[in-house]
């Protein structure tokens, strides 16, 4: 396993070093406005996501894997559901002139907590669940990531009778600590 880390470290390093690649890594932070796709009528929270980033960028196409805290969830007239996932979405970035650029790729996220009011309802959510997210956003040459994200939840978390689909929009800032590359 360490050499295959220490090969694969090597090769990512090359491949930055003598073409056009780039390399960096950074922390992100923003605002969710979730709801959720269910049978009863429900309303939309206002909340927020926070974590860090890697971004690999070769030429004008990118691969951003994040790791995100995120507070999800919906107010119906049965109770606000709050949800909170360690989500980890893994976004292809087209660019566009001046950084600006299209995002998508699948979302993977874990529960970590549960409540209905004061009340843990984690038994009665899926520990995990899956999302598209597709969005926009600009690297400014700053350092400075400007970011717009619509993640449609593909999987029932509910364990209980009818359906419950995350559904979020994201609006983001983001920050370089470290680069490496073009």
């Amino acid at each position: 396993m360490k050499k295959t880390l220490l090969t694969l470290s090597l090769v990512l390093i090359s491949a930055v070093a003598f073409s056009q690649a780039s390399v960096s890594l950074g922390l992100k932070a923003g605002a969710n406005f979730a709801n959720a796709d269910t049978d009863i009528s429900t309303d939309g929270i206002t909340s927020f996501h926070g974590g860090a980033y890697g971004l690999i960028k070769l030429a004008n196409i990118g691969i951003q894997p994040e790791v995100l805290f995120s507070k999800q969830g919906a107010d119906s007239n049965f109770g606000d559901v709050d949800l909170s996932y360690v989500n980890v979405p893994v976004m292809v970035k087209f660019y566009l002139p001046l950084g600006l650029n299209l995002q998508a790729g699948p979302q993977f996220g874990i529960l970590t907590k549960a409540e209905s009011g004061s009340t843990d309802v984690k038994d009665a959510y899926k520990n995990s669940d899956l999302s598209a997210a597709l969005g926009a956003g600009w690297d400014a040459p700053f350092g400075l990531q400007f970011t717009a994200r619509y993640v449609l939840g593909i999987s029932d978390v509910s364990e209980g009778a009818g359906d419950f689909k995350n559904r979020t929009f994201q609006l983001s800032i983001g920050y370089s600590l470290f680069k490496l590359g073009k």
